[in-house]
């Protein structure tokens, strides 16, 4: 029943209830709030709720905008299982929205312009086409607080829509771009002179400033950010990108300079406002961080567009000066100088800013397409190489190294409280969240396109840090910092620098000295001495891998938790490494595993212990001699099981390396099982709540323990319903559980056919008909063991499963489709097997009732009787069958000749054609005309088993 103005009060007192703290008062509220969702008029009054400014609270008002979001994303578009929003509510409530413009709540505004934006992405443009016409209308009058609130729709409308990808779609928001873009942009342009007046007035009349002029001050600059955002919205998703369509985007041309004269103008009022005004100074930071963001993302959609000298050359000068020669204001302002960076580093990575090396042909009469994205991608190159004279390139290497890798007195002082977080940090940070990171980043790009160039720059920068530093010097001096910055430029680009620099010669020099000094202040070249191994681990020669693992086990056992972590990663990457020398390695593995169990006592951080079981799981799956170390690691494994409740990733780990352990045991592999089993059947039970997490490497280790195991035991055999649970709910796993069914059926025998059959059989016939041919191909083989295994016992079994075969096999309609033609071959197979091993049971399947009528319902026409169909399946996909599937075939054929039927009589010519039929038709011969003189003991039946056994 529909909702009216009358249940106002009724929905008003469940929303009210529905933030209660007193469950018994919340629950009933939210499952009342839940059911009327469907009901037609919901919508109208939570939007009641919503304009009632002064007669409900502004948390009952937050909420029914929750509500109605939710609603909308569930009952807005038409539903066959319910009545939902009507026509005519959808037109009340659109008309309410577009009213109801000058939000004073910030959340509640935000809230409506993401209900706008969704119920536009349902109607725009047929149901709503004067959306963006009311608002453009709405804004001629509005003022600043409804202006502010417009563009906020505008933005997440827009957004909305931009994900939308039919072309028709697209064809809307160019309309849309095209109609909307010059407003915004000339908007855009007044508001930032706008600001930067109002700015210069703070800075001049600090004191008699009002209260009421920086509320509408700062309104101005928050409606100032959304309409960047929308600009950068227009360009990007507008314009179809120009490397693919090769058409200029204008406003590309138009926009970035002045983007850049922006960042330009508040970049001084960032020192300016840190200590008067810090609302504006954040509104700073936010603003000339956003305005490089938008250029990074407009040279990536448009990079022709930006390679334009009137773009790419006053963004690289700027970028580049920041990064080289940075005002104070800059210096300070990090997030700004990583927007430089990245800016310059996809700049220099662009491959269509690459010139071409490939010319035009000489009879080429007209320029193609992929000649202009040549003449361009010249252009911009030949523009970036007069940006980027080798002056200004070895300048800008040795600013990144001397500047920015260097460690400051912050850095030093967070890893002294914290090596373990320190590590981290360093190690795993994102790119471009963190200075040094990005700068390491755009070093590594500069130095693969100007290697040649670079190369005897970084050396000599590593000679000159090693020489102001000798390795006697242990105090933190300005030499260490910059020996440190100059060793981790060495290792960024390993791959080039083995060219200039004889690692073999510089590990037995400096390296092995610096790791002869142990004072504490020593940790700093100790960790990246523990890179340094790492990195060039493809470049270190057979005859000194086992010094250098000899450096890294020593490295492990440092004081300094962050230098021990950086050589428990460089020894994974030795581990993992294609020439790893197994014979080198093997009498210190005792010593690596005790220094791994005693750093996971001591870390407490969660990424630590992952790293370290990575570590621990690498050597186990590549030392073949772990038994001796079984005990421990068991012990190992149980403590880290215990103690990573709640820790997914960690025990998703935990999984590996139990993986690679119970492989590397092999048939020993029993003696893991106290601690295996029960972890294995907590990650293969699908009601427990990390299933979705783990169930994946439970699987595997699942399939490794079936493999590796020397017999079943009896908690193993209890396992296998599991697998009927698994399957039930998704097919994501089926190669997996294939392979561990094949497990069971060869480990388990008689007693897992005893035990599981039901089991089986409803494994098989809820895969065969519900997965592709791939899927299909994997079971096959499957089926085939558990009939040669079991031939008397099985077929009766899975009598369902053996009837979807024989349906494949007469469906056809497989000439030109491959996988098809395999599986065909296959059932076929596996049917003529069951006629050779159990032909009684094959009789009653091909005459059964239900057969005739599934095979009648899916419109396969049996002319004469299934068995006769199936033999002319046999000669019919001979050609695509294996060897032994034809053999199979041959002896199939060789039982139905004895049956002397006509049909059968009439293709003897076509089966005589294929040898594995002939040798059949002489066995059959030998049997008929020679057996009563010469075998009279032997029986007929007995013969062809013995014969079956051979295939």
């Amino acid at each position: 029943m529909a909702l009216s103005a009358s249940d106002l009060p009724v929905v008003y007192g469940l929303l009210t209830n529905s933030m209660s703290g007193d469950e018994r008062v919340r629950k009933p509220a939210e499952t009342a709030l839940s059911q009327s969702e469907s009901r037609p008029g919901f919508c109208s009054c939570l939007m009641e709720v919503i304009i009632s400014k002064d007669l409900a609270s502004q948390d009952v008002r937050l909420m029914a905008s929750v509500y109605f979001k939710n609603s909308i994303s569930r009952y807005w578009r038409t539903r066959r299982d319910s009545l939902g929003i009507s026509t005519e509510e959808k037109v009340h409530l659109r008309q309410k929205l577009v009213s109801h413009l000058g939000e004073e709540n910030d959340q509640i505004a935000q809230m409506l312009a993401v209900l706008i934006s969704k119920i536009a992405r349902f109607d725009y443009p047929k149901e709503w086409p004067a959306l963006f016409s009311n608002l453009a209308e709405r804004l001629q009058s509005a003022d600043i607080l409804t202006s502010h609130r417009i563009f906020m729709i505008l933005f997440r409308t827009l957004k909305e829509l931009s994900t939308k990808r039919l072309t028709s779609d697209q064809r809307n928001y160019s309309e849309i771009s095209s109609h909307f873009f010059n407003y915004s942009w000339h908007l855009w342009q007044n508001d930032v002179q706008t600001i930067l007046h109002g700015f210069a007035s703070l800075l001049q009349n600090y004191d008699s400033n009002s209260q009421q002029h920086h509320v509408e001050l700062y309104l101005i600059c928050e409606r100032w950010l959304l309409c960047l955002k929308i600009i950068r919205q227009l360009v990007i998703s507008g314009y179809p990108g120009d490397s693919k369509s090769m058409q200029e985007v204008q406003p590309v041309k138009e926009v970035c300079p002045i983007l850049l004269t922006a960042a330009q103008s508040f970049l001084p009022y960032y020192a300016s406002f840190l200590n008067r005004y810090p609302k504006f100074w954040d509104f700073v930071k936010r603003a000339c961080t956003k305005l490089m963001k938008v250029i990074v993302s407009i040279q990536g959609r448009h990079p022709y567009s930006f390679g334009d000298v009137c773009v790419l050359h006053p963004v690289m000068e700027f970028c580049l000066s920041n990064i080289t020669d940075p005002r104070s204001e800059v210096a300070a302002f990090e997030n700004f100088l990583i927007q430089c960076m990245i800016l310059v580093k996809v700049i220099l990575e662009c491959k269509e800013y690459k010139p071409s090396l490939t010319g035009r042909a000489m009879d080429e009469s007209r320029v193609s397409l992929e000649q202009m994205k040549k003449n361009i991608s010249n252009a911009a190159g030949n523009l970036l190489a007069s940006l980027m004279p080798s002056e200004r390139i070895v300048l800008l290497c040795n600013i990144l190294i001397r500047r920015y890798f260097v460690l400051t007195a912050i850095d030093l002082e967070e890893w002294y409280q914290n090596p373990e977080s320190f590590h981290h940090e360093q190690d795993m940070v994102q790119w471009t969240e963190k200075l040094r990171p990005c700068a390491e980043a755009l070093y590594i790009v500069l130095f693969e396109n100007y290697s040649q160039l670079l190369g005897p720059v970084v050396v000599s920068i590593v000679e000159e840090a090693m020489n102001g530093c000798p390795v006697s010097v242990t105090e933190i001096t300005p030499g260490l910092l910059l020996k440190d910055a100059a060793y981790g430029a060495a290792a960024y680009v390993y791959y080039e620098l083995s060219n200039y620099l004889s690692f073999k010669d510089w590990f037995n020099g400096a390296l092995s000295l610096e790791l002869s000094n142990d004072h504490p202040n020593m940790r700093i070249i100790h960790r990246k001495v523990a890179l340094i191994l790492g990195q060039w681990v493809s470049e270190i020669k057979d005859d000194i891998k086992r010094p250098v693992y000899c450096a890294l086990i020593k490295l492990l056992q440092d004081k300094d938790l962050s230098v021990r972590l950086a050589a428990c990663r460089s020894l994974c990457l030795h581990v993992e490494d294609a020439n790893f020398l197994q014979r080198e390695f093997a009498d210190l593995l005792p010593i690596c595993f005790n220094f791994c169990f005693k750093l996971v006592e001591e870390v407490q951080e969660f990424d630590s212990k992952v790293q370290i079981l990575n570590l621990i799981s690498i050597l186990v799956g590549h030392e073949n001699e772990v038994i001796p170390f079984a005990n421990q690691l068991v012990q190992f494994f149980q403590k880290v099981w215990e103690e990573s409740t709640g820790e997914s990733l960690l025990q998703i780990q935990l999984l590996i390396a139990l993986r690679n352990f119970v492989i590397a045991l092999d048939d020993q592999s029993t003696i893991s099982y106290n601690i295996l089993l029960p972890i294995l059947h907590k990650g293969i039970d699908i009601n427990s709540p990390d299933e979705l997490n783990l169930l994946e490497d439970s699987m595997e280790l699942w399939e490794a323990t079936i493999s590796h195991a020397p017999s079943m035991v009896p908690q193993l055999l209890t396992f296998f319903p599991c697998l009927l649970e698994i399957m039930e709910r998704s097919f994501d796993h089926l190669q997996v559980a294939v392979n561990i069914i094949e497990g069971y059926i060869i480990l388990g025998g008689s007693d897992f056919l005893r035990m599981h059959a039901s089991y089986i059989a409803k494994l098989l016939d809820l895969i065969v008909g519900n997965v592709n041919d791939r899927g299909l191909l994997s079971v096959l083989p499957v089926i085939d063991t558990l009939i040669q295994c079991f031939p008397a016992e099985v077929p009766p079994t899975i009598t369902s499963t053996l009837q979807k075969l024989i349906l494949i096999c007469l469906s056809g309609g497989d000439d030109r489709d491959p996988s098809k033609t395999a599986v065909r071959a296959f059932s076929a197979a596996i049917l003529a097997r069951i006629l050779v091993m159990n032909t009684t049971y094959l009789a009653q399947l091909t005459s059964d009732p239900s057969l005739l009528h599934m095979l009648q319902n899916a419109g396969v026409h049996v002319e004469e009787t299934v068995l006769l169909c199936l033999m002319d399946v046999w000669l019919d996909k001979v050609d695509n069958a294996s060897s032994t599937q034809r053999k199979t075939y041959g002896l199939a054929l060789s039982i139905i000749l004895t049956l002397r039927l006509p049909q059968v009589l009439d293709k003897l010519d076509q089966i005589l054609r294929y040898e594995p039929f002939l040798s059949c038709i002489c066995f059959l011969f030998f049997y008929i005309y020679l057996h009563p003189i010469l075998c009279p003991f032997l029986d007929m039946m007995n013969i062809y088993l013995v014969f079956a056994q051979v295939l």
